[in-house]
């Protein structure tokens, strides 16, 4: 086994990368050249213990805002012999370290909307856990098992079906391969169990696919598989909850027309079930799993019981006339409908992380008992259906047909269809467990944004369920809600990622070489080979019934997460820490370009090998004696606010410009009269703008003043009147946040707003 990678441990700090060794060095010979003259001793006490009473709460702020915080305590043992040069912080006189924990409350918003709001969120989703808690919500295997085998283990209520659809299409007399079929469904269960099974201990740390192809294949076989395995999460939402509604029109027909918005309503509810956190949305799907489970073998035992009493005759079929020929091409398009029995089956080492310690042995024990259960179901579902004789037909499920014939009185066949409608419909849970993670290590690389790498108040992937309730939802709406639209897109993707996984292993015991290690290619090899003859099935047969989609999807996608991260690359070298190099006096700033890494100054972290286009940075000051300050401020009229950013401004001890836009001449006359009779502190521009825009021209005014002197830092000061209700900023033009959006967008200006609050 592998050793454990720390950088891919789940954590509420990834979205804080550490910096490496080469950034920290580069740190140091930075912070070598500053020169601030700036006084450590500070006005206020930050540590806030000055204040042994609180503050009365202000008008615009109605929280007090020294019980929100507390000093942060340093539960790190004493030791008598540290060493003289220590860098850990200082602890201040409260036995605290040098910093502040923020309580819950500070979490809260100010105003009355938000509060409100708050208080619903808080009702639905619960209270907020700290991330210290992070370990608390992992599963056990009693838990992990329903919750991550809900979607294998509900397959089989429509894979048999899907196998029996495409072979009825030959007639009554196809059916005999049924059961042909099955067994090397069976085979290939038994194989891709086997070969995750050993990818588990491999991988301890998840991602399954993505990172098991991408470490052994490269860079863009892992991005192909997590683009399959991103499609085959969207398609487990939608034919899931499509399948589900199916098992309840069955039992229910009079609720078929409203069959689309019943099954975006069970998406919305599961995502705020997921939105709770991992153990409670768990905890929330225990029970359906091992109810669907002991509602299936009771039925099978029954059906077995009268089946005997009749000597194990198979019942004949009814009559189907044949719409198509029997040829290869239809057996192999049956045997990869029947396949998606098996989505869901690389849920358990995409989430490895999600098991308590130990992961990888409790993950895979858990992978074990859902493999044995998915056979002993799919298995002896499919002889049953054979024994008994029924063959798919359009209004009921073969599910539903069989629990009839098995329970003709009673209310078991009620439990048999509600126990299946209620894990179809929570199928979708291991979908919801495991894309969310999968973009998370995604994120982590650079291949999909960042804002997948959050987690939320509850600990769960708030970002990450969002976008796939969301996706999920269209599709499932686009498609109508109807399964047997949906199942031809289903097999491409996952198979893709079976495939590559597997292939994966085959590179990764071959480089290793351990003990054992022959035999473990033989199993991931023949993973690999049946998973690629499944996914080149699949490909071909269903290319014209909606497997094109996925086809065409992965491409697209791969070269998204490509696009994404070079964007990533880009910012971070145009970011990067350059020293200045040894030559350079303080006060002497390099040569400015428009794009790309200065040519003489040696970078500390590698760019990119194919920098691109305008993906620099224009701005090098990195320390204090480099900036050379102006400070412009915009002036409409002479009031409180133009006032109080021309104080502002001029108390920074920079040299300072006014700046005014009127619309004609005359206008432009009055506002010179008027600052002379203020007395004309500051150096006044007026601009004349006759076409009477005032955003485009001052943009396009500073763009200039900062090309005519590059090596000035232009600092905009932006008064800024904050109105106490929402619905007053109807009542205003909002220039000010028109004209910091278009500031912010010019390279060496700074836009600072000074907030103008008027109570009313």
């Amino acid at each position: 086994m592998d050793d454990d990678r720390s950088d891919t441990v789940v954590t509420p700090s990834a979205e804080f990368p550490p910096l490496d060794p080469a950034e920290v060095d580069t740190l140091r010979r930075v912070g070598a050249q500053w020169r601030t003259g700036v006084p450590r001793a500070l006005p206020v006490d930050p540590t806030l213990g000055r204040y042994r009473s609180r503050p009365a709460p202000g008008r615009f702020s109605r929280l007090t805002p020294i019980a929100l915080f507390r000093p942060e305590q340093d539960d790190r043992p004493e030791q008598d012999d540290r060493p003289e040069q220590d860098d850990r912080p200082e602890r201040d006189d409260r036995g605290g370290r040098d910093g502040l924990v923020a309580a819950e409350p500070a979490n809260r918003p100010d105003s009355g909307l938000g509060r409100r709001l708050g208080r619903v969120r808080r009702a639905v989703l619960g209270p907020p856990l700290a991330s210290a808690a992070v370990l608390h919500e992992r599963m056990r295997k009693l838990v992990a098992l329903p919750v991550l085998s809900s979607d294998l283990l509900s397959s089989v209520a429509y894979g048999p079906e899907a196998l029996l659809t495409v072979l009825v299409l030959a007639g009554s007399g196809a059916l005999g391969l049924t059961l042909p079929l099955s067994a090397g469904l069976v085979l290939l269960m038994v194989a891709v169990g086997i070969s995750y099974r050993q990818t588990i201990p491999a991988y301890p740390h998840g991602a399954g696919s993505y990172l098991v192809a991408g470490d052994n294949l490269g860079v863009g076989a892992g991005l192909t598989a997590a683009a399959g395995l991103m499609l085959d999460y969207v398609l487990t939402v939608s034919v899931s909850i499509a399948a589900g509604m199916h098992a309840v029109t069955s039992a229910l027909p009079g609720l078929t027309p409203f069959t689309v918005p019943l099954g975006v309503l069970v998406i919305l509810l599961l995502l705020a079930g997921n939105l709770r956190g991992v153990r409670t949305a768990g905890n929330i799907f225990v029970l359906p799993t091992y109810a669907f489970v002991a509602a299936v073998l009771g039925l099978l035992v029954v059906g077995y019981l009268r089946a005997a009493g009749r000597g194990f005759a198979p019942v004949a079929p009814p009559v189907v006339p044949a719409t198509e020929g029997l040829g290869l091409l239809l057996v192999l398009r049956a045997f990869a409908s029947g396949a998606v029995s098996m989505t869901g089956i690389e849920a358990v080492s995409n989430a490895v992380p999600a098991f308590r310690p130990t992961e990888w042995r409790n993950a895979r024990t858990t992978l074990s008992w859902m493999v044995a259960m998915l056979v002993v179901l799919f298995a002896g579902l499919t002889l049953l259906i054979h024994l008994t004789g029924l063959v798919p037909r359009p209004g009921e499920t073969l599910l539903s047909q069989l629990a009839r014939v098995t329970f003709p009185t009673g209310p078991w066949y009620a439990v048999v269809q509600a126990t299946t409608a209620l894990i179809l419909l929570l199928a979708a849970n291991t979908a919801f467990n495991d894309f969310p993670r999968l973009l998370f290590f995604m994120a982590r690389a650079g291949h999909a944004p960042r804002r997948f790498l959050h987690l939320g108040d509850r600990l769960a992937f708030g970002n990450g369920l969002v976008a796939l309730a969301g996706t999920a939802t269209v599709v499932f709406v686009a498609f109508g809600g109807h399964t047997e639209k949906l199942i031809p897109l289903y097999a491409v993707g996952v198979f893709l990622a079976f495939t590559l996984s597997q292939s994966g292993m085959v590179v990764h015991w071959r480089r290793h070489r351990g003990v054992g290690w022959r035999r473990r290619v033989l199993v991931n090899g023949v993973g690999a080979v049946l998973s690629g003859l499944v996914l080149l099935t699949a490909a071909v047969a269903k290319f014209t019934e909606g497997a094109w989609v996925v086809v065409i999807a992965v491409p697209l996608l791969v070269l998204l997460f490509h696009r994404v991260h070079r964007h990533y690359r880009a910012l971070h070298a145009a970011l990067a820490l350059r020293p200045p190099p040894g030559g350079r006096q303080p006060g002497v700033r390099p040569s400015r370009v428009a794009a790309g890494p200065p040519a003489v100054s040696p970078p500390a972290v590698p760019p990119p090998a194919v920098p691109a286009p305008g993906a620099g940075s224009v701005e090098w000051e990195e320390v204090p004696q480099e900036l050379r300050h102006l400070v412009v401020v915009p002036v409409v009229r002479l009031n409180r606010a133009s006032m109080r950013a021309l104080a502002y401004a001029v108390s920074l001890g920079r040299p300072t410009l006014a700046v005014h836009l009127a619309p004609e001449e005359a206008e432009a006359d009055r506002f010179r009269e008027q600052w002379r009779a203020w007395g004309d502190h500051v150096r006044l521009e007026t601009i004349v703008s006759p076409y009477r825009a005032v955003i485009g021209p001052l943009a396009h005014y500073l763009a200039a003043l900062h090309a005519a002197a590059p090596e000035l830092v232009l600092t905009v000061v932006v008064p800024e009147v904050v109105l106490r209700r929402p619905w007053h900023r109807l009542l205003h033009s909002r220039t000010g946040h028109r004209l910091r959006r278009a500031l912010r967008a010019l390279p060496g200006v700074v836009v600072t707003s000074i907030p103008v609050h008027v109570v009313e």
